[in-house]
């Protein structure tokens, strides 16, 4: 970490954090020193990571929060984390959408950040099980009323989850019986062993009912959902065509990647892989 004064908040937490995981813990002196700021603003910064439930502080720093595998925080809880990231995955991600094509966004806070760059894209269907999605594009509806090429909207029944996706029964015949072009996925976890994953077992068969429906698959996630593992999985690496991922990524696990999918997209860096 380089030192800057004039670090953004979100992005001083995301170098904290990033930090913390690497190493295993930090102290409060040695933050101050890299970043170049307070002792009273990395503790600030340190606090605002704690209620969030990323890490766990103790005397004289910090150091990482071991989850369960069943551990599922809710969608304002993981909102908060990644937001640079999440908003250049978005972008990047949207580049794949053409105009007039059935698309699917699973739940998750990358999937709403992509929905926000989907709304200038002519005459998509969208089915998707997430509450927060499908309201981003009935509020935009709503705001600039009734519009030639608007998307059209299907949003699955099911079960409420902390995520704000709906899951179940209900939601598994509704996503059964569609099929489309592509499907974005968030995912919880991503590792070469247990592939995509979920705390939440009836997510995970949902998510399956999502990938089955799809001719190609996109995962969205930012570098720090790598590695970790959910209490069920629900699809390999090998039926990913590509991952949409930040910079943060690191080399190691890029070379993992390419090794099993179609194709890696890394937002803000020249596109790798083969066309999907």
């Amino acid at each position: 970490m380089s030192e800057n004064q004039n670090l953004l908040a979100e992005q001083r937490r995301s170098l904290i954090l990033d930090e913390v995981r690497r190493r295993g813990g930090v102290r409060v002196n040695e933050l101050t020193r890299k970043l170049g700021v307070s002792d009273m603003t990395v503790r600030r910064d340190l606090d605002a990571l704690a209620r969030q439930g990323v890490l766990e502080k103790v005397h004289g720093g910090a150091v990482p929060v071991v989850e369960a595998s069943t551990h599922e925080p809710g969608f304002e809880a993981k909102s908060g984390l990644e937001l640079t990231a999440k908003e250049d995955i978005a972008r990047a991600a949207a580049k794949l959408v053409a105009p007039g094509a059935a698309i699917a966004l699973s739940g998750g806070t990358t999937t709403y950040a992509l929905a926000q760059q989907l709304l200038d894209v002519p005459d998509l269907t969208v089915v998707t099980n997430s509450v927060r999605v499908a309201d981003v594009f009935h509020a935009a509806q709503r705001t600039s009323g009734p519009r030639q090429g608007a998307a059209t909207v299907v949003l699955t029944g099911g079960v409420r989850t902390p995520s704000d996706s709906l899951v179940g029964p209900v939601a598994d015949q509704a996503i059964a019986a569609l099929h489309f072009d592509l499907l974005f996925l968030g995912v919880h976890g991503i590792s070469v062993e247990a592939g995509l994953s979920t705390p939440n077992l009836a997510e995970a068969e949902t998510n399956r009912r999502l990938v089955q429906s799809a001719r190609r698959v996109v995962v969205v996630a930012d570098h720090t959902k790598w590695g970790k593992v959910g209490l069920s999985s629900f699809a390999s690496l090998e039926r990913i065509d590509t991952l949409v991922t930040d910079a943060g990524l690191p080399d190691e696990a890029r070379g993992v990647v390419v090794e099993h999918l179609r194709r890696l997209v890394v937002a803000g860096e020249p596109d790798e892989g083969a066309d999907i």
